[in-house]
């Protein structure tokens, strides 16, 4: 065989070579785009469910649950009294506010009489302002079980106890659970599995939550605020409100109706 012919086979094994080894590295960069879309593919799906995810399970809250026989806008209220009493009394309260506890301690047989005499109808609106200044979750819990006793169709009497064993507005002691509980057995017949589940799941933990939001955006300064038929009655202290004054207020309002 002449150089010639040698260097011209020479040649094109080397051109064959060349073109191989090219053609090898073109199906390796299609797999490795292949496997790069999947890729993307697959984490386009995963951020999709977990956006998914993350729409339906919102921040963690659950779905707002109001007790049975709430009332007024969204059902943040729990009534007490007839639905048919010529006055209405809007308290809105936080079961670790010091102040809270004074009003209760205060006109508690008051609103009771003009309850029970057919007068005047509360409603409660529960607010849990002392657990954001004070840290602590005492006043959620103690506002989800209060629901939750709402839904045993005793709420006036859990919420009394609550106020009549109110810890320090720096002890957050209506945290515990079981201490709540513990409060519920001073009301007849309210302890029962379900309350001890609704205390213990936080029932209506979104509910209070919700409420809570309604009176801070609700421009009322703190709590307790009380409003008479829509008047604020208990925020001037140049003339204080007393159990009598709010007495001869729902009676004049009812003789008016009368």
């Amino acid at each position: 065989m002449s150089e010639k012919n040698r260097d011209g086979k020479s040649s094109a094994r080397e051109r064959l070579q060349v073109e191989r080894e090219r053609d090898r590295a073109r199906d390796k960069r299609k797999r490795t785009l292949f496997v790069g879309v999947v890729g993307v593919a697959v984490l386009a799906i995963a951020g999709g469910v977990g956006f998914a995810v993350s729409q339906a399970g919102g921040d963690g809250d659950g779905p707002v649950v109001a007790p049975t026989g709430a009332n007024g806008e969204d059902n943040l209220a729990i009534p007490v009294g007839r639905s048919t009493a010529p006055s209405s009394l809007a308290v809105y309260e936080d079961f670790r506010c010091p102040a809270c506890g004074q009003f209760e301690n205060g006109f508690r047989d008051t609103v009771h009489t003009l309850q029970n005499r057919g007068l005047l109808r509360t409603d409660y609106h529960l607010a849990t302002i002392i657990d954001g200044n004070m840290g602590g979750s005492g006043s959620s819990a103690a506002a989800n079980a209060a629901a939750c006793a709402q839904d045993a169709g005793k709420f006036q009497a859990y919420h009394d106890v609550l106020y009549r064993n109110q810890p320090a507005e720096q002890d957050d002691a209506f945290a515990d659970k079981t201490h709540l509980i513990d409060l519920a057995g001073q009301v007849k017949g309210l302890v029962t599995p379900t309350f001890k589940k609704c205390v213990n799941d936080g029932s209506h933990d979104s509910w209070v939550e919700k409420s809570n939001s309604e009176f801070t955006n609700s421009g009322h300064q703190g709590t307790p605020t009380v409003l008479l038929n829509g008047k604020n009655i208990y925020s001037n202290q140049q003339d204080p409100l007393t159990p009598e004054k709010l007495t001869k207020m729902v009676e004049d309002a009812a003789r008016k109706k009368s």
